[in-house]
C-alpha cells in the first residue's frame, strides 16, 4: 500500500529547512561512534527520562491502578507512536521523528489525566500563574526539566531539536481538524498562548497529532467496557449508528478495527494540497464516536466524583507546602520536618537542590542544568516550583504523599 506521496516533504537532509527541524538550544554532548540520527538521538533521549518512565503509572482516563488492562498514559504514547509509524512510513515521512514527538507528547501531563490538568489550572490561576495545558508543559519538561548524566555523572538538560520540540507543544488532538496542514514558518514556541494554536512544523508532527486522537477513539470504549461503565449494548447501539454512517461495515467496535480503519483513511485521503486528513466519512465517524464517548465516559457522575477526589489531593499537598514558603528560612523548616514527611519533604527538596537558586547557596557542582526557579529574584518562584513538582508526579506516588500527609 505504500504510495511514499509526501517522500519529498519527509523532514530529513533533503528537506531546505531541515537545519531549521535539527537546531539545538545548546552544543550537544557527543559520544564516539554514536550511530544514531538527530531525531534517534531524540527518541532515546525522551525514553531514558524519569518523566517516560513515570507514564506507566499516570492516568489516561481511568484511574484503575490495580487493573493491570486498564489503558495508561504509557500505553496511550505506545499507541500514538505505533499508529503514527505506520502512517508515516507509508506516505514517505520521517519514522525517526514521528517515533520521538510520540512517546514525548505527553511527558507534561499532570497526575490523574485531563482531571488533574483542570485542577492545577485552578491552582495556578489562585496564584498568579499562567493556565496550566500539558502540550506547553510537556515541552516545559523536555526544556528544563528532565535531565540526562554524561559520562562523568554530570547532569545536563535534554537540548531536543527544535522539530520533536514543536511537535510535542503542536500535538493538541482535542480540536477537530479534517486537515492538518503544516506551517512554514519557525516560531518561537513559548509565543503559544493556548493548545492547538499553530500547526505542528512538519508533516510528521501533524501525523501525530492526528495519531493522537486516532489512539484513544476506542481504546477509551475498551477501558469503560471493562470498567462496566459501558454494556455491550451500548457499544451495539454504536457500531449499529457508525454502520449507518459508514460505506465501511464495522463488525466490531474495538481498537484494533477503529484504529484500522483510520490509518486507511488518513493514507489514502492525505495530500501535500491539503495535508494530513480525513475523507467527509471518517471525519463524521470520528465526531459520532467523540461523541459518544463524552456522553458515555468523559461526563458521567463517577468522573465528577473522581474530580473531587483528585481537587482534595492536589490541593492538600500544594497548600501543604506553601505554608512553609510563608515562614523564613523556609528550607531549614523543610529539613526539620524531613523525617516527619520523607516522601514528600524529601523530594521536594531534592527538586529545589536541581531547579533553584537560593542566596548565599551554592548549586551541586554535578548540575550543569538551567536554574529554573530563582528565589532571589522571582516573587512567583515558590508557586512554580510547587507546580512543576506536582505535575510530574505519578498517581501512585502522590497518592502516597498524600496518604503520608494524613498519617498519623
Amino acid at each position: 500500500m505504500a504510495n511514499q506521496k509526501f517522500i519529498n516533504e519527509a523532514m530529513n537532509e533533503n528537506h531546505p529547512q531541515y537545519s531549521i527541524a535539527i537546531h539545538r538550544q545548546e552544543d550537544l554532548y557527543q559520544r564516539r561512534n554514536d550511530l544514531r540520527s538527530q531525531f534517534g538521538r531524540d527518541y532515546t533521549r525522551i525514553i531514558f527520562s524519569e518523566a517516560y518512565r513515570r507514564l506507566k503509572h499516570k492516568t489516561q482516563v481511568f484511574f484503575a491502578v490495580e487493573n493491570d488492562h486498564i489503558c495508561t498514559r504509557s500505553e496511550h504514547v505506545n499507541l500514538v507512536e505505533s499508529i503514527s509509524y505506520t502512517i508515516a512510513l507509508e506516505l514517505g515521512l520521517n519514522t525517526e521523528l514521528t517515533k520521538a514527538i510520540a512517546v514525548g507528547h505527553d511527558l507534561g501531563h499532570a497526575p490523574f489525566g485531563h482531571g488533574g490538568e483542570k485542577i492545577l489550572t485552578e491552582i495556578a490561576k489562585k496564584h498568579g500563574l499562567d493556565k496550566f495545558w500539558h502540550e506547553k508543559n510537556s515541552l516545559h519538561f523536555v526544556d528544563n526539566i528532565e535531565l540526562l548524566e554524561n559520562n562523568n555523572h554530570d547532569l545536563y538538560n535534554l537540548n531536543l531539536t527544535y522539530a520533536v520540540r514543536d511537535g510535542i507543544i503542536s500535538h493538541c488532538g482535542e480540536i477537530n481538524q479534517k486537515y492538518i496542514q503544516r506551517r512554514k514558518d519557525n516560531i518561537d514556541l513559548y509565543n503559544y498562548e493556548y493548545a492547538g494554536q499553530y500547526n505542528p512544523f512538519t508533516y510528521e508532527g501533524c501525523v501525530v497529532k492526528m495519531s493522537d486522537k486516532i489512539a484513544y477513539l476506542a481504546r477509551d470504549i475498551e477501558d469503560a467496557l471493562t470498567l462496566r461503565i459501558l454494556s455491550l449494548e451500548d457499544i451495539n447501539q454504536l457500531k449499529k449508528q457508525l454502520n449507518q454512517l459508514s460505506s465501511y461495515q464495522f463488525h466490531s467496535i474495538n481498537n484494533g478495527s477503529i484504529v484500522n480503519y483510520f490509518i486507511h483513511d488518513v493514507i489514502e485521503n492525505s495530500s501535500i494540497e491539503k495535508g494530513i486528513g480525513l475523507s467527509d466519512e471518517a471525519l463524521t465517524i470520528m465526531k459520532t464516536i467523540m461523541s459518544f464517548n463524552y456522553k458515555h465516559i468523559y461526563q458521567i457522575k463517577r468522573v465528577e466524583v473522581h474530580n473531587n477526589y483528585v481537587s482534595l489531593i492536589l490541593n492538600a499537598i500544594f497548600e501543604f507546602l506553601y505554608d512553609y514558603g510563608k515562614k523564613e528560612n523556609f528550607i531549614e523548616k523543610l529539613k526539620e520536618d524531613k523525617t516527619n514527611y520523607p516522601k514528600l519533604i524529601g523530594t521536594y527538596l531534592q527538586w529545589l537542590d536541581k531547579y533553584a537558586l537560593f542566596e548565599n547557596v551554592s548549586r551541586k557542582k554535578e548540575y550543569k542544568n538551567k536554574a529554573i526557579y530563582n528565589f532571589m529574584s522571582d516573587s512567583l518562584a515558590l508557586e512554580k516550583s510547587i507546580l512543576d513538582y506536582l505535575a510530574g508526579m505519578s498517581d501512585i506516588f502522590i497518592i502516597q504523599v498524600f496518604n503520608e500527609l494524613i498519617s498519623f
